[in-house]
């Protein structure tokens, strides 16, 4: 009897059921939308904020190394100086969380001979080729690791005689893309003249290699930068890395198996002998602190979204119900109470909800690739939580929309409709 009433009803008013579509539709279109970029947010955000730079520095750990490391490039290396490994630095790709490393470079800095004097030089790799056992293509250095360079010219290849200058030392020297030069005794050619706003502006930044070999300091480097996607931080991983032995096992469990900027360093420092690994404080807290931002602005504009789809079905519960006085009242007259009523309302809003939520989300789906396109410059990651999610949602939306306009239901007198008033 129930199926039979509620086809009835669509029947005799198709445009009702419609509207509930719609709105059902509407909804959906922007909470797959909402949510899709909310899952997907955090990695792409990341990615976006690698342009700040390293987010971990690796040195030595006998040695501290200031982060005015290349603010002047003043003096040579002392005969004492500790130093790292050049030949360790591919086991930062076997650590835990590998597949977050977006790049990592080396870095070497001292002064060596010119024409014109001595000169700062900085040691590193451009975009150097590191085979790894399940990635032969693997390259890194710093046009993975440092994107926000400006380069006039081209980018020097790592095994041929080419360095960049800085943009402040190119001034007082008067070079310029394809000048040949001549360091330490060696003809050089400047491929290009490097403005990165930092002390690598008065330094030549050249191939690790002859650099080590300027420095006698072969298979050695100074630093490591490196730049890992990673989540915000929280009380665990701060607690941990102020003293990861203080966490009991199963902390200590979820700490290493998440991608914290703290839990990397720590990998970091167990796969590079005598290192230790620092986060850059400044760019990994800069980033928690953003993604966490728009993670809940987001979520806030999935709530109103669905705030507003409910207010929406409850309108157009209430016009329904003022229609179809005469009809519940006829209802109620034959024995219906409020809640077999209201029953029958729900029956006639779910599944045009369902509809609504099933076509909605095709639509968000191509809506957060457009976006996210717009954005980032790549698709949106699929999540088959989001559907069962926006289904969920469609009827609780219906569901809501109905009960707020129970209470004109409940309000009708069956012999007050009866005789039209």
């Amino acid at each position: 009897m129930m199926l039979r009433m509620v086809l009835d009803s669509w029947r005799r008013a198709p445009g009702r059921c419609g509207m509930m579509v719609l709105t059902a539709f509407l909804a959906a279109v922007l909470l797959t939308a909402l949510l899709t970029i909310s899952v997907d947010i955090g990695d792409k955000m990341a990615r976006e904020m690698k342009s700040y730079g390293a987010n971990i520095l690796v040195e030595p750990a006998e040695q501290a190394v200031l982060p005015e490391l290349f603010a002047n490039g003043q003096g040579a290396l002392p005969a004492g100086e500790a130093v790292l490994d050049e030949a360790e630095l591919i086991n930062i790709m076997s650590i835990f969380w590998r597949n977050n490393i977006i790049g990592f470079a080396p870095i070497l800095s001292g002064e060596v001979e010119s024409a014109t004097g001595r000169i700062p030089v900085i040691g590193t790799w451009f975009n150097k080729s590191l085979p790894l056992a399940d990635e032969p293509d693997f390259r890194t250095g710093q046009l993975s690791v440092s994107p926000f360079w400006q380069i006039t010219g081209v980018l020097p290849d790592d095994e041929q005689p080419e360095v960049l200058a800085g943009v402040e030392l190119a001034r007082q020297k008067g070079w310029k893309p394809g000048d040949t030069i001549t360091l330490a005794g060696r003809d050089i050619t400047v491929a290009g003249i490097l403005n990165s706003g930092a002390g690598e502006d008065y330094a030549v930044v050249a191939p690790l290699k002859p650099v080590q070999e300027w420095l006698d300091r072969q298979g050695k480097v100074q630093a490591v930068h490196v730049s890992a996607l990673t989540v915000p931080e929280n009380e665990l991983s701060r607690r941990a890395g102020d003293d990861p032995d203080s966490l009991d096992a199963e902390s200590y469990d979820l700490w290493y198996c998440t991608a914290f900027v703290s839990t990397i360093s720590h990998q970091l420092e167990e796969a590079v002998s005598g290192a230790v690994a620092r986060p850059v404080w400044q760019i990994a807290a800069s980033e928690g602190v953003i993604i966490t931002k728009l993670q809940w602005l987001l979520l806030l504009a999935t709530f109103a979204a669905l705030l507003a789809a409910a207010m929406g079905m409850a309108s157009l519960a209430s016009g329904s119900v003022m229609e179809r006085a005469g009809e519940i009242g006829l209802m109620k007259a034959l024995g219906a109470g409020n809640t077999e009523v209201e029953l029958l309302f729900h029956a006639e809003a779910l599944p045009a909800a369902l509809a609504g939520g099933a076509l909605g989300s095709a639509a968000g789906w191509g809506l957060a690739q457009i976006i996210s396109w717009r954005l980032f410059g790549a698709p949106a990651g699929f999540n088959w939580i989001v559907i069962p999610v926006i289904a969920l949602l469609s009827l609780v939306v219906a569901a809501l929309g109905v009960h707020l306009a129970s209470g004109r239901i409940s309000r009708l007198s069956p012999a007050e409709v009866l005789h039209g008033r």
